[in-house]
């Protein structure tokens, strides 16, 4: 039996780009965040919080595979391992509304009834943290998910590499998918994983990608109102 929220479940995919950038825990972000999240519990809403691992994520698999060979599946446990201490950092941040309990298994670990923010963290190789927000909205019956990221769009080329890169404000699971590939391959650097991907098109779920820099505008996504960013739906 799912949790109830007076408000619905808001479910938050959180690039570990925003947590933990190269230059450090990003603490003026997470303050901003924690702000606004917690405004938002005051009126009513509830969030599930998955952490992504970011440049703790991509330290560890990068010095791992520059002294050894390492199979896929070891460098994807070095990034969960990597989700779940970001995601201990969260529920410590939010220690007054959130569940003790860190989910790892999005799909059998319980929902507490109490909590108004719930924190995910990485499950197993193979499945990102995207992946995990997907099955915890089936779960809670939540129809959007608000991904969070330091990239403002969906792009029709990578921007990093492509300076003429054009935007896209609206657009279908397929035309995404065109976008990203299908298949996930750990530290994959894309606005959302593939695999999720086809979860969100066979479930109805929509998605807003959007930079978590300008906290007033991640509010208005957290609302479903109107932003700016990438809403994939369809």
């Amino acid at each position: 039996m799912s949790p109830k929220a007076e408000k619905g479940w808001v479910v938050v995919s959180l690039g570990g780009s925003l947590i933990v950038p190269a230059t450090g825990i990003a603490i003026d972000f997470l303050r901003r965040f924690k702000r606004a999240l917690e405004e938002l519990v005051e009126h009513g809403y509830a969030f599930v919080i998955v952490t992504g691992g970011g440049a703790t994520a991509r330290g560890y698999q990068h010095a791992a595979a520059s002294l050894t060979h390492v199979p896929a599946e070891d460098l994807d446990w070095l990034g969960i391992h990597a989700t779940r201490l970001n995601a201990h950092l969260l529920r410590t941040i939010f220690r007054e509304d959130a569940s003790l309990r860190i989910i790892t298994n999005p799909e059998a670990d319980p929902l507490p009834d109490d909590a108004r923010v719930i924190i995910g963290a990485g499950w197993r190789p193979g499945r990102s943290t995207d992946y995990d927000a997907v099955v915890l909205a089936q779960r809670l019956g939540a129809k959007t998910i608000v991904n969070l990221s330091d990239v403002p769009y969906v792009y029709d080329a990578n921007p990093r590499e492509h300076p003429d890169a054009k935007p896209i404000e609206r657009m279908t699971w397929l035309e995404l998918e065109e976008v990203v590939g299908d298949s996930w391959s750990p530290g994959l650097n894309a606005p959302f994983d593939p695999v999720a991907a086809k979860e969100c098109r066979k479930s109805g779920i929509s998605v807003s990608i959007l930079s978590g820099s300008d906290i007033a505008n991640v509010k208005k996504a957290l609302l479903g109102e109107q932003f700016t960013g990438t809403l994939v739906k369809g």
